[in-house]
């Protein structure tokens, strides 16, 4: 192909940090962000975050410089992103869940130059600086010799900071991911893709959405609730983020109701503790138009139970933090608690400008309806994992990026997902993927929450274990499990151990994990035969 075709005059793009900078002048009067009493109108925000951006400016933060951020949900952090944004400066924000030497990796493979953390975590803050951050500022009440973040921006005068120029692919968010295969990996996210992205979720899962809509903070912000301020910021919707730090359904509710919220978005066991909540039936929720659920298959009892109680407002998608979330979609208007009316088992359809393949191991396109590794390419991946080839090289093939997950795609290219490469065992010489019956077992009536994995066994070399969390006042033992399941599914994939856990065990970002489930059991030995 002639040079003159691949020709590109100027790689560069908007600066996401001017987001904000677009909705104070569109609508500078109106609330952006309501924290408890205090409303901050779009202008008052967008005038915040220029002093915050000039304030890590002053402190020798610049284009390309890596900012580790270790904190609950407030809004000095909701700010501190699009301070980091507009100085072409990189955010690196943590699962405040994690422990001190976690940080301690993040900061030695991001090479952050400060952290500012939250001042409920000093021994955090403390790891970051033996781990290369030259200095600590404090969100909250500092420790001697450290300054807060607010006094830092509110000690800047109050002009237009003009945000830096960026290109494409320079990066503005190192997005970590959870690490069940080993140290978390860094997801190097730029401006052009995110870009793409803001664009895609608007398109696929939020469509018509405008200033006349409120969105509602559930999740932490240092992952996907974090992109979705993006989104909404987009289109000039005020945020409403609630006070304090814990899980509060009732509150959540009052929330709802007060401020006629229409946004959301959660993870499956989030939204199922809210559905089950009997809050949910108390307080006015007619104004939810988009509950958006990602990050884990929701079994279906659960999802027809929430489809129920929410109303023709749920959205799904299924993508990683290497694809932003940007692989299918399955809107409102495909959701039914009718199981002749929906179609159950899937997540949807490929998102816009986005394809996807089903591979076998040896990289060949698969037809419809046989299983295999979903890969996807598109402008959404990611530009790679930050200074880590290995993962790169596994990751990558012939320029699909590698899931890791497994599933089929129908006639009509619904994506299936069947399980996790990482989640398959094998027991006796069978592969067993864990999905399939747990499905069956989040069916039962007796059973709240289920996780199955795959644990060392001297004579099968791996057996199922199944760990449950019961509703009120129900009951149930192995010999139950097996005659329930008899007729559900092969006898040999039936759990050989059944642990009965008070709750099952969950990540920071309120989804449940197979290594957080197996560390529970390793360490209560608990499970009968």
């Amino acid at each position: 192909m002639s040079d003159d075709f691949r020709l590109r005059v100027s790689n560069a793009v908007m600066n996401l940090g001017d987001i904000l900078t677009q909705a104070a002048v569109r609508h500078p009067d109106q609330a952006g962000l309501i924290h408890g009493d205090e409303m901050l109108a779009w202008n008052q925000l967008n005038g915040r975050v220029d002093q915050g951006a000039r304030a890590l400016q002053r402190a020798g933060v610049g284009k390309g410089d890596c900012v580790l951020v270790h904190s609950r949900n407030s809004p000095d952090m909701f700010e501190s992103m699009f301070a980091v944004f507009k100085l072409g400066a990189i955010w690196v924000p943590t699962n405040f869940r994690i422990h001190p030497s976690d940080v301690e990796h993040m900061v030695e493979l991001s090479r952050a130059k400060l952290v500012i953390y939250d001042s409920a975590f000093p021994d955090h803050a403390d790891a970051a600086l033996r781990a290369g951050c030259t200095r600590a500022i404090c969100f909250g009440d500092p420790r001697p010799g450290e300054v807060t973040y607010a006094s830092l921006r509110d000690a800047e005068e109050v002009t237009p900071f003009r945000a830096a120029r960026v290109d494409r692919d320079d990066p503005c968010w190192l997005f970590f991911t959870s690490g069940t295969t080993g140290k978390p990996k860094a997801s190097v996210l730029s401006h052009g893709q995110m870009g793409f992205v803001v664009n895609n979720h608007l398109a696929d899962l939020m469509p018509g959405l405008t200033e006349e809509d409120v969105s509602l903070v559930v999740a932490p912000l240092s992952h996907g609730s974090g992109v979705n301020q993006l989104i909404v910021t987009t289109r000039c919707v005020p945020t409403v983020l609630p006070e304090g730090h814990g899980f509060d359904p009732e509150r959540l509710f009052q929330l709802i109701e007060q401020h006629r919220v229409s946004n959301m978005f959660t993870v499956p066991t989030i939204l199922h503790d809210l559905a089950m909540h009997e809050a949910v039936d108390r307080y006015d929720h007619s104004s939810l138009r988009y509950v958006i659920y990602a990050g884990a298959p929701m079994p279906r009892g659960h999802q027809k139970h929430a489809i129920e109680k929410f109303g023709p407002c749920l959205v799904q998608y299924f993508g990683l933090g290497e694809v932003t979330g940007n692989i299918t979609v399955l809107p409102n208007r495909l959701h039914s608690a009718d199981d002749r009316e929906m179609l159950v088992g899937s997540c949807g359809y490929s998102r816009t400008g986005m394809q996807i393949e089903i591979q076998s191991d040896a990289g060949d396109p698969l037809p419809a309806g046989e299983t295999g590794e979903i890969c996807v390419i598109g402008p959404a991946v990611f530009n790679g994992y930050y200074r880590n080839r290995g993962a790169n090289a596994e990751a990558f093939r012939d320029g699909w990026f590698r899931t890791g997950d497994l599933g089929y795609l129908d006639d009509r290219g619904f994506l299936f997902i069947t399980g996790r490469k990482s989640d398959m065992f094998i027991s006796g010489g069978s592969n067993i993927y864990p999905f399939e019956i747990e499905e069956k077992i989040a069916e039962l009536p007796q059973v709240s929450e289920v996780c199955v994995l795959g644990m060392p066994d001297d004579k099968w070399g791996e057996i199922g274990v199944a760990a449950v969390a019961l509703n009120p006042g129900a009951s149930l033992d192995h010999e139950g499990l097996k005659a329930e399941l008899s007729d559900k599914i092969a006898p040999y994939k039936i759990p050989k151990k059944l642990v009965v856990l008070p709750e099952l065990p969950r990540s920071g970002y309120g989804k449940i994990t197979k290594e957080l489930v197996r560390s529970v059991i390793q360490n209560t030995g608990s499970g009968d035969g």
